[in-house]
């Protein structure tokens, strides 16, 4: 193939390029009003996860429980976690699922309901099963509670071990502490 007959393909080239710098976000400079980065978020660190850790335990011992007590950040990663002595250890991943769950959801986790009615029972083993499925990112399980600060989730706290009820009075029990801190 000679330099000539490869003009067409150069030409061919220059104007694909030549279209894709003058397409917005490619090679062109964003507008001056949107911002690049987000500033002023609040994260969740491992020294607010110890404080929920501590009180949490704290209220375990007040209800005479042993669980696991998972603090994942906003994105459901884990930032601490703790097992209790005598806990289950089967219930180590349930509580991080939890705790993965509500920060990931933004809410608190829980048996989902249809409409008005009570809990459907076969709905939630449906999502229990796709939980399961997607690598335990998601449960309909009591226990998952996000930490919400100005609004925003930071974090979450995911308990197992206790009765579902008792897992999320005592995630909940953890966070009031750390907002008490701030």
């Amino acid at each position: 193939m000679t330099i000539h007959s490869r003009a067409p393909l150069f030409a061919t080239v220059a104007a694909a390029l030549s279209m894709l710098i003058s397409i917005p976000g490619h090679g062109q400079e964003a507008p001056a009003t949107a911002p690049l980065i987000t500033r002023g978020r609040a994260g969740l660190n491992l020294a607010g996860a110890e404080v929920i850790i501590a009180r949490a335990r704290e209220k375990a011992a007040e209800l005479k429980v042993n669980v696991n007590i998972a603090v994942v950040d906003d994105g459901g990663h884990l930032l601490a976690f703790v097992r209790m002595d005598q806990a289950r250890p089967a219930s180590a991943s349930t509580a991080i699922t939890k705790a993965t769950a509500a920060a990931t959801i933004r809410q608190p986790t829980g048996p989902v309901k249809r409409g008005d009615a009570d809990a459907d029972l076969l709905l939630n083993l449906s999502l229990q099963n796709a939980a399961a499925a997607s690598g335990g990112k998601m449960t309909s399980l009591f226990g998952g509670v996000p930490v919400v600060v100005d609004g925003q989730v930071i974090g979450a706290v995911g308990v197992g071990g206790a009765t579902g009820e008792q897992d999320a009075e005592i995630a909940k029990a953890g966070i009031e502490a750390l907002i008490k801190r701030l």
